[in-house]
């Protein structure tokens, strides 16, 4: 770290760094579930470097660390769109979905070469597996999703729980619910639990627990209107675990054999999340009757052990996120990552407490001085009949050691809007909140009313409100930082992706005058073409978030962004997948048009080959790069030379 008073002065926004965009996806990589097989743990990891291509890694008992699946193949599934629990292994056998066909393979131990276990669909990925699970008599369990044309409307997709034979011949075990999540066979072999819900409802607002006994008929033991269960798990003494909000945070329960459902523990906050993907996991059976779980509390995860006589007791780690808790006889492994350090797959000894790196961070070569902390913060914001005032965030200061901010100048704004928009916001370390803060900008990743992680009544305070109470909370945390003399009133720029991206736009449509600026990565901006056009697992989701469809088209009409242009004079960057099959590219088009027709600046990437996110290097780069260069022409700042950013094309009128 450099002296202090060697410190150069730099304007906001430019100030140099070795936070690059290069940097960001240099070796980065997202660490995805966790799988442990005897003394083995294999993870995933999603590679931008790769094409973001998901890759499978084992490590051996004696810590030798492989690549499991070789380059080409990829294992993710399209299930839901967005995916999850696209493999699993069992016996050093790996079963996945391919991405590219979505079929299902198998690589059995030893083997350099996957096989294909299911044919090959008439449509293009029209035959898709996700949540997989290994049987003991040989072939896997797998919620399959059939699409039986490539065009066809969400409608027609039909879900269904399968088993599917070493041979690839398949059998339906669970069809009629829309939708049919987490097959988890009991060990006595006959009985089989799972999860299901129905439109309009999204996993998180209802679900059923229901379990399907030898004789094939099916009990509900948990779940139904207001109830969502979540992470069904069969102990060896056949009693069965899940997490359920009917006491308004997600809380673990346990049905014993026979016996009625008993809350465990209600840790008074949430220990599940929303059940955006497959194969999530916050809590695991130790093979001594003890339960590991993960919570939140004051903006950051606990991990804790529950003993048999029902103590909780916290373990002392210096991570804030844990994901994918696994078991391994005594031991817990997991994802897990905090402020300072990037995620990582980590093994705890619960009686010790001592953790062990399986997988570490990138070694990025920097003083603990370049990360910019978050501070939890909560501020005022409009009641609106949700019975509830105030909202949440965290807030990361500029940080560069090697920079003195020009005296008296305050830092510009980044409000960052998550996706979902039942998600939340997470402190952990994220290259690309950094690579704004070492530039000077002052980022703000705002957990609205909706967001997770705060119980179901403030997750349910956006029902029939998305587009008035997240527009209420972006805009109040702007002014709250602003009114405190921490941030540039004249320079705040919202931001955000798919969800987060609607709000972007819809704040700076219905809420002119805040923010100063604008980038929408694939965020919305005709809701009621979503609702018409977006794909099965979503395609009901905003009748709760917005109004019923059709019949609230008029409502629909009143919060989206494309109708309210005539308000719309903030420069605005547009970034976009070219095969979008959530937010299709005709919504970013239509705002670009709108830009276009008003004369408002603006710039629009539009990127070949990516679908709801970029998974590209050279494309997280380019909407990176290309977003601060939007900003430094419209706030006049320079951009350091050292980094050979080229210019964004900005149009003008």
């Amino acid at each position: 770290m450099a002296n202090p008073s060697s410190r150069g002065s730099f304007p906001h926004g430019g100030w140099p760094t070795p936070i690059t965009s290069e940097l960001v996806v240099r070796a980065g990589a997202r660490l995805g579930e966790v799988v442990v097989d005897g003394e083995d743990v294999w993870w995933s990891e999603s590679r931008p470097a790769e094409g973001g291509r998901s890759v499978v890694v084992r490590r051996s008992a004696d810590g030798t660390v492989t690549d499991a699946l070789p380059a080409p193949w990829n294992a993710r599934t399209r299930v839901h769109e967005y995916g999850g629990g696209a493999w699993t292994v069992s016996d050093g056998t790996l079963w996945f979905t391919e991405f590219t066909d979505q079929r299902l393979y198998r690589l059995p131990a030893g083997a350099t070469t996957p096989e294909a276990v299911t044919p090959e669909a008439p449509v293009r990925a029209g035959v898709r597996h996700a949540d997989l699970t290994v049987l003991p008599e040989g072939g896997v369990l797998a919620v399959r999703e059939t699409h039986p044309s490539e065009h066809g409307s969400a409608a027609d997709v039909v879900n269904e729980i399968v088993r599917i034979a070493p041979d690839g011949s398949t059998s339906v075990l669970v069809s009629g619910p829309d939708f049919v999540a987490d097959p988890r066979p009991a060990p006595d072999g006959v009985t089989l639990a799972h999860l299901r819900w129905d439109h309009p409802h999204m996993p998180w607002d209802t679900a059923q627990l229901v379990v399907r006994a030898a004789d094939g008929t099916d009990h509900v033991i948990a779940g139904g209107p207001g109830e969502s269960v979540v992470q069904p798990v069969w102990g060896e003494d056949l009693a069965l675990w899940w997490l359920s909000d009917r006491t308004d945070v997600w809380s673990l329960y346990r049905r014993r054999p026979h016996g009625e459902a008993e809350l465990v523990v209600d840790v008074g906050s949430d220990i599940a999340g929303p059940q955006w993907v497959f194969g999530q996991r916050r809590f695991a059976l130790l093979a001594d009757g003890r339960v590991v779980l993960a919570y939140g509390r004051d903006g950051a995860d606990r991990l804790a052990v529950l003993d048999r006589d029902g103590g909780l007791r916290e373990l002392d780690l210096p991570y804030a996120v844990f994901r994918y808790v696994t078991a391994q006889g005594t031991a817990v492994v997991c994802v897990a990552g905090g402020p300072a350090a990037e995620p990582v797959v980590l093994r705890v000894d619960v009686d010790s407490g001592e953790p062990e790196v399986l997988r570490p961070a990138r070694d990025l070569g920097l003083d603990p001085a370049w990360f910019a902390r978050p501070e939890h913060v909560t501020f005022p914001t409009e009641e609106r009949g949700t019975g509830i005032a105030e909202a949440h965030a965290f807030v990361y200061p500029p940080a560069n050691p090697n920079v003195a901010p020009p005296e008296g100048a305050l830092p510009p704004l980044m409000v960052v809007v998550h996706g979902g928009p039942t998600a939340g916001a997470v402190p952990v370390l994220n290259l690309e909140v950094q690579y704004w803060t070492s530039r000077g900008f002052c980022v703000a990743d705002v957990d609205y009313r909706g967001s997770t992680g705060y119980g179901r009544r403030y997750r349910d305070a956006l029902q029939g409100r998305w587009g008035v109470v997240d527009l209420d909370d972006v805009v109040a945390c702007a002014r709250f930082l602003a009114d405190a003399g921490r941030v540039d009133p004249a320079r705040m720029a919202i931001r955000g992706g798919s969800a987060g991206g609607y709000t972007t736009l819809a704040a700076l449509t219905m809420r002119p005058g805040v923010f100063t600026a604008g980038a929408s990565h694939y965020g919305v901006a005709d809701l009621g073409a979503l609702a018409a056009e977006t794909h099965k697992f979503e395609s009901r989701y905003l009748d709760g978030l917005v109004a019923p469809w059709p019949e609230g088209a008029d409502v629909y009409a009143e919060r989206s962004p494309i109708n309210h242009v005539d308000a719309l004079d903030t420069p605005l960057a547009v970034f976009q997948g070219e095969e979008d099959e959530v937010v299709p590219p005709a919504q970013a088009e239509a705002i670009v048009a709108a830009l276009r027709r008003k004369g408002v600046p603006h710039a629009y990437l539009l990127f070949p080959g990516e679908q709801h996110g970029f998974r590209k290097a050279e494309n997280i780069r380019a909407a990176l790069d290309g977003e601060l260069s939007f900003y430094a022409q419209v706030w006049g700042f320079g951009l350091p030379e050292s980094e050979n950013i080229r210019p964004i094309e900005v149009v003008r009128p």
